[in-house]
């Protein structure tokens, strides 16, 4: 299904904290958010409570000066929730909340067609390095680096149905901190909540994907309805 026909078909937005212009109407997500990162494209992530493990995502559009939903779909997030980025510590299954680039596109499967963003195909000798002591700590590196030892990295082809299309999120990524954490994405969904990462179906993804356009220069935005990670603090 192509994107325009998911927005037929759209989930109720997330709640977030209250903002109504005047006339009563629910201001947008976006335009109630503190940042979206300076574009005209944004995608939200929103669980209910920080304890969360699914939620929605939705992408919007800037036009005219105010942001309309392009689409949205359901969303699972780390097994033991949601908590600030800036404070995350690796290896506890949480989505780290915040806003944050969108480096790059990757993928097992091909680029669906139509997608502008750069797109990295998997190989079998893609990885992603995850080892605090490595040069590469939270970079893909092909082929895996002698100061990357393999049981502190994620060979990608291992995960051929959730990484079969999947966007970095640039969570620690500009300037890695040893020990925050490393390789989180929005990807396709596996079996259950993620060790961080934020997914959702393999039809949201192909959507998501033909939508985003590197020259919108899109975020994506990761909190909760309410409280210190309420998605409107970013």
């Amino acid at each position: 299904m192509t994107a325009a026909l998911l927005t037929t078909a759209l989930l109720p937005p997330p709640a977030a904290a209250s903002g109504r212009p005047e006339g009563g109407s629910p201001a947008p997500l976006p335009a109630r958010m503190a940042r979206t990162g300076g574009g005209t494209q944004l995608i939200t992530a929103v669980a209910p409570v920080p304890a969360s493990t699914t939620g929605t995502v939705t992408w919007w559009r800037q036009r005219a000066g105010s942001w309309v939903r392009v689409g949205s779909a359901a969303a699972r997030f780390g097994a033991n929730g949601l908590v600030d980025g800036s404070g995350r510590i690796q290896g506890t299954s949480t989505t780290p909340a915040g806003l944050y680039g969108l480096p790059f596109a990757f993928g097992t499967a091909g680029a669906p067609a139509g997608t502008s963003f750069r797109y990295r195909r998997v190989t079998e000798r893609s990885w992603w390095c995850q080892d605090n002591r490595s040069t590469a700590y939270n970079r893909w590196v092909e082929p895996l680096p002698r100061d990357c030892a393999a049981t502190e990295a994620e060979r990608l082809a291992a995960y051929r149905t959730q990484y079969a299309r999947a966007l970095v999120i640039g969570f620690n990524y500009r300037r890695p901190v040893r020990g925050r954490g490393a390789g989180i994405f929005l990807h396709v969904n596996g079996r259950g909540a993620t060790a961080g990462c934020v997914s959702v179906s393999a039809q949201a993804m192909r959507a998501i994907l033909t939508w985003a356009d590197p020259a919108a220069r899109p975020h994506i935005a990761i909190g909760t309805g309410s409280g210190p990670t309420a998605i409107t603090r970013y």
